[in-house]
């Protein structure tokens, strides 16, 4: 399958859902935008969200002077897609190495987001590292070696319990000897209330910048998709903590929960660099707004 099929497969469940509460056979007027407006909160947009792009909407057909639900709906998808397009990665990478933070809270799949970043790297001819700094969870460091040697990815790693921010710089000293183009770090997966954990993930990027003032170069958040809205909860914490600078939602396969991309980006300005759905190694795929809409919303 191509990438586009994929996606589109992925978000199966979202896309019935919504197109089977927006029909084509809607009365175009109040009905259209009810009906929409019910489709994207099901959709886990949210309510507040939903109502101010429902406005939007009106705005703009009325001034196009738009009178079918096809005509419409067109524009609906546009106007998502505008509102999913935020800023774009970097086209060159800058000093070697680029490094890449990888956060989020425990089950989102880090380990794995990370293991498939190396594989695609590793397919354009990147020389990668994996900078196993989860030294808390039992077995992180096992699967990501794992992860490592089925790449043919570099590995740095400590035992076990050993201080997260030592992990980092002795990776990030190894990266530079090695002349490494990208390091990946894998974190432990802090749960977002806790103060102290979230502390840790600071020191382990002040350690990081005492030596190499430029990195990390990318903070990315990893959410799963199948949370909803709880996503948001995570994002907020985390970016008030770190400063995020791209996410990458996990878990697109099978949820009817893919409205959760719309709300995060106009909620925190982040984009979304990677979106995964599936478990192959070629599921984790660059974020196409145009792209995404279409797999979520379909045509009516």
């Amino acid at each position: 399958m191509n990438l586009f099929t994929r996606l589109k497969e992925g978000l199966s469940k979202t896309r019935s859902q919504i197109t089977s509460i927006v029909g084509s056979d809607s009365n175009f007027g109040e009905e259209f935008y009810e009906s929409l407006e019910e489709a994207m909160i099901s959709a886990d947009i949210g309510l507040e969200l939903s109502l101010e792009i429902i406005d939007r909407l009106k705005f703009e057909i009325n001034s196009l002077k738009i009178d079918s639900v096809h005509e419409a709906y067109t524009i609906f998808k546009q106007m998502l897609a505008k509102d999913l397009d935020v800023i774009k990665m970097p086209e060159e990478f800058p000093p070697k190495p680029w490094v890449t933070m990888v956060v989020g809270v425990n089950g989102v799949g880090k380990t794995t987001t990370i293991g498939k970043m190396a594989h695609e790297l590793r397919q354009s001819g990147k020389k990668v590292m994996l900078g196993a700094a989860d030294t808390f969870r039992a077995g992180a460091i096992e699967q990501l070696r794992i992860w490592a040697q089925r790449t043919e990815s570099q590995f740095v790693s400590q035992h076990e319990g050993a201080d997260a921010a030592s992990v980092a710089f002795d990776s990030i000293e190894a990266a530079k000897a090695r002349d490494t183009d990208v390091l990946l770090l894998d974190t432990a997966g802090r749960l977002h209330t806790k103060v102290n954990l979230m502390n840790e993930l600071q020191k382990i990027v002040k350690v990081i910048r005492r030596n190499t003032p430029h990195a990390p170069n990318e903070i990315l958040l990893v959410v799963d998709a199948t949370t909803g809205q709880n996503a948001l909860k995570q994002a907020k914490v985390f970016n008030d903590i770190l400063g995020i600078t791209g996410l990458i939602i996990t878990k697109l396969d099978g949820t009817a929960k893919g409205g959760v991309a719309l709300a995060l980006t106009k909620t925190f300005g982040i984009p979304i660099r990677k979106i995964g759905v599936g478990e192959g190694l070629d599921d984790l795929q660059d974020f196409d707004p145009m792209d995404y809409v279409n797999a979520m919303f379909g045509d009516i």
